[in-house]
């Protein structure tokens, strides 16, 4: 199946990641792994390795969606941005917005992806 389209939810501990057509959703969760230790630094690369986990799911995903707090979106794009600058292009935007349930979140990025998509000249689907 080609989903193209998906929408990211994350905060700095967990991810949601959901592809979807007119048809089919599909749900993938993801989790920070905290192992701090008391070396300096090791928050930022347990935020590092969790992004990286992200970053890892969304390969093959042509459009992506990217909510939730302004912070961790903040943190992730400039993630995005110093270590995986070949993906920035994937992420079409960044809406920050409260934790939604699965059906909310597909329904708020149907909604912009059918804007996005008018915008770039892609056709509607009847």
């Amino acid at each position: 199946m080609s989903l193209f389209h998906a929408v990211l939810w994350l905060d700095h501990h967990e991810a949601k990641l959901l592809q979807f057509d007119a048809d089919h959703v599909e749900a993938e969760r993801l989790r920070a792994h905290s192992h701090h230790t008391k070396q300096h630094g090791s928050a930022v690369r347990s935020e590092h390795e969790f992004f990286a986990e992200v970053c890892a799911a969304l390969q093959g995903i042509t459009e992506v969606l990217v909510t939730g707090s302004r912070t961790a979106q903040s943190d992730f794009r400039h993630y995005l941005e110093k270590h995986r600058p070949q993906q920035v292009g994937q992420v079409v935007g960044y809406e920050s917005v409260d934790q939604l349930s699965d059906k909310q979140l597909v329904a708020l990025a149907r909604q912009y992806f059918v804007k996005h998509d008018r915008m770039n000249g892609v056709p509607t689907p009847t």
